[in-house]
């Protein structure tokens, strides 16, 4: 089973680099051996940076579960996590992730996200787009309201 969901991710990647209506990427989320959403590529499409596959997959199995944590789904992927969609996969929480490319073989076709990965371990203010803290005196207050509120959903 799993060859096969991971080959339907592949055959949304090539249709994507074939039709050129977005990059070389597909993903699929299964549940329960079912497939939940299924995505390519849409970011020249749709003129987002984060429309990649995982994303847009993950956003779609979301909605049809009517969760944002998609416990139990499994994602399929045509190649190896970038940092983004990495972060998306933890935060929505999938049960396992298999993929066909690496990032390896992602960057010999001109998608290197190695300087991402390099970024996150240099601190803020020295990365290559400066991040610079603001001390302001009530910076903390979304948080302490969020503490102290007793309808907030955790997550």
């Amino acid at each position: 089973m799993h060859e096969e969901f991971l080959q339907h991710a592949i055959d949304l990647a090539v249709n994507n680099a074939i039709t050129g209506l977005g990059g070389p990427y597909g993903a699929v989320v299964v549940k329960d051996d079912q497939v939940i959403a299924a995505s390519a590529n849409g970011v020249t499409r749709t003129l987002d940076p984060t429309a990649h596959a995982e994303i847009m997959a993950i956003r779609m199995a979301c909605k049809r579960l009517n969760d944002f944590q998609l416990r139990g789904c499994i994602l399929y992927t045509s190649c190896e996590p970038c940092p983004m969609c990495l972060g998306a996969i933890y935060w929505a929480r999938m049960e396992r992730v298999y993929f066909g490319c690496t990032r390896y073989e992602a960057a010999a076709a001109n998608f290197d996200d190695s300087f991402i990965y390099d970024e996150i371990a240099v601190p803020p203010s020295e990365r290559s787009i400066a991040m610079l803290h603001l001390n302001l005196p009530n910076a903390r207050q979304p948080f302490d309201i969020w503490m102290e509120n007793s309808l907030k959903m955790p997550y």
